[in-house]
């Protein structure tokens, strides 16, 4: 096995002396394990002069066979030493600000700290960004938002979309019972940076038809920035549509009510996705584990707080 691996480092570089530097031996040694493997098979393997080298037809029909094999061994190898290798170098990763905010922001020290050789890159945009043709090694946007074929896991419960507003708000308009009676109240609007579109609010009816019903907000503010909407809503301005994770701890302090809770069906959470699950970094690998673990303490305050 030695020898025919010996002759395949030989043969791709055309070289004994590049060969032997590459795998720490002399020039010798390699010349020694090639003519034994030619003894050993009865056939000449490479055309040798002082000045060329050459593959024999026999030489390249065993190196057609060997590469492939080879590669895939030094690439488990590699994989192998990397599991226990500690994560290092950079992740630079797409994701919108609700996100980044959400899931990344509050824990990013602790996760640096826990592999301090890994250093973060935040891309953060409302659009959906192909991370391979931008060189990015991960991205998270919501499921609804991925291809079906895209390589990605949960990293959050499902979600729901929470209509909110204040109590004073609530003091000076009664709460409303269905999304009809929202062309009654001052509904803040969120717009898309990427395509310049308002977000509507969507809703489903909760009685056995499933009607969808959609509404396009008309109020006196529009924000591309979902925490200054937010702040919109906690001063009385108006009702906001919010993901429910993002307003649970003003719900849980009074500073917001939620309206038509029964109308907003959950949907998939946020997703990380990458290019490939195959020769995966160790970097991504724990990127992946940490949200994941997140995940779960998400998932189990919202059976704690639903």
């Amino acid at each position: 096995m030695f020898s025919l691996t010996w002759f395949a480092h030989i043969a791709r570089h055309r070289s004994f002396t590049k060969a032997a530097a590459e795998m720490e031996v002399t020039r010798g040694a390699l010349s020694q394990q090639l003519k034994a493997l030619e003894r050993q098979l009865n056939v000449r393997l490479l055309n040798r002069t002082t000045r060329d080298m050459s593959l024999t037809e026999e030489g390249q029909r065993l190196l057609d066979v060997l590469a492939p094999a080879l590669t895939a061994v030094e690439r488990a190898v590699s994989e192998l030493g990397e599991t226990h290798a500690e994560p290092s170098g950079l992740i630079r990763m797409n994701t919108s600000r609700v996100a980044a905010r959400l899931l990344i922001e509050p824990h990013m020290g602790t996760f640096l700290a826990r592999y301090p050789k890994l250093r973060l890159e935040l891309a953060m945009d409302d659009g959906f960004s192909n991370i391979v043709a931008e060189g990015l090694d991960a991205g998270i946007r919501l499921g609804e938002s991925l291809d079906e074929h895209m390589v990605a896991v949960p990293i959050t419960p499902p979600l729901e979309m929470a209509i909110v507003g204040s109590p004073a708000y609530f003091q000076r308009h009664a709460a409303p019972e269905t999304p009809a009676d929202l062309v009654k109240h001052n509904c803040l609007a969120y717009r898309f940076t990427s395509s310049g579109t308002i977000d509507r609010w969507s809703f489903t009816s909760p009685n056995e038809e499933r009607r969808t019903v959609v509404f396009e907000p008309q109020g006196n503010a529009v924000f591309n920035d979902d925490d200054s909407m937010l702040q919109a809503a906690l001063q009385g301005v108006g009702l906001v549509q919010h993901i429910d994770l993002c307003v649970r701890r003003h719900l849980a302090d009074g500073s917001l009510i939620r309206v038509l809770s029964a109308w907003c069906l959950p949907f998939p959470g946020f997703y990380l996705y990458v290019p490939s699950r195959a020769q995966m970094p160790a970097k991504i690998r724990v990127l992946m584990d940490f949200l994941a673990e997140q995940r779960e303490r998400l998932a189990q305050r919202s059976v704690e707080h639903p």
